[in-house]
């Protein structure tokens, strides 16, 4: 009996650290991100905006994925550079798309449209790069 016992405790542990293996060799699968299109918009507000119209701007940008099906990835965050090289950039927008095609359904989206329009007085400058994910 104190044998079955042992060897149902080795079991168990060999058991569950196989588990741990597999659990952490499949975290550590690299999910490739190739092929898709990155639509990168930094924004330079005009001087005067006030705060309250800034935070309208990034409300307005953050819904724009719920309202275009073709967004299928969205992130933002402000210049926390200590470079001192955004030259007033102080807004980064990454949208992903999974295709040139998605973007270009992007563009003339009435959504999309609606918000550059809204957008517009407010800012002094916009850059805008795109690029497709190469790895």
């Amino acid at each position: 009996m104190k044998k079955l016992a042992v060897g149902l405790i080795v079991a168990a542990i060999l058991l569950g650290g196989l588990m741990a293996w597999k659990s952490s060799a499949l975290s550590e699968e690299k999910y490739s991100h190739a092929g898709q299109l990155r639509h990168v918009v930094l924004f330079k507000f005009k001087d005067g905006t006030s705060k309250a119209d800034i935070e309208k701007v990034e409300k307005a940008f953050a819904a724009l994925p719920k309202k275009i099906p073709q967004i299928a990835g969205f992130e933002w965050g402000t210049d926390c550079s200590t470079e001192n090289l955004s030259q007033g950039f102080t807004h980064c927008f990454i949208l992903t798309f999974k295709s040139e095609k998605d973007r270009d359904a992007y563009l003339p989206h009435p959504e999309h449209r609606a918000f550059a329009k809204m957008v517009g007085p407010y800012l002094d400058k916009v850059l805008v790069i795109d690029y497709i994910v190469r790895e």
